[in-house]
C-alpha cells in the first residue's frame, strides 16, 4: 500500500508519537479497531433481523389483503 495523502501521513504519525509505537503500528491498531466495531454492528445487525424474522414466523395473525382494508368502491373500511 503506498498512501500518497501528506494529511494522512501526518495523521499516523501524529497517532504514532501518541502512541509510542511506530506509523505502521499506529495504523493497524487504528483499523483493527475500526474493522472491529464494523463487525460489532454486522452482528447486531444480523441478530436483530434473526430476533424479527422469529417472531415473524411465530406469528399466528392473519395478514390482511386489500379486500379486507377496502369495499367494492375502493373506500376504506
Amino acid at each position: 500500500m503506498n498512501i500518497k495523502d501528506p494529511r494522512v501521513h501526518e495523521m499516523a504519525h501524529r497517532l504514532a508519537r501518541l502512541q509510542g509505537t511506530t506509523a505502521t503500528g499506529a495504523v493497524r491498531s487504528a483499523l483493527e479497531e475500526a474493522l472491529a466495531r464494523e463487525l460489532a454492528q454486522h452482528v447486531d445487525r444480523d441478530a436483530a433481523l434473526t430476533r424479527l424474522q422469529a417472531r415473524v414466523a411465530g406469528s399466528t395473525a392473519e395478514w390482511l389483503t386489500d379486500e379486507d382494508l377496502y369495499d367494492e368502491e375502493g373506500l376504506p373500511r
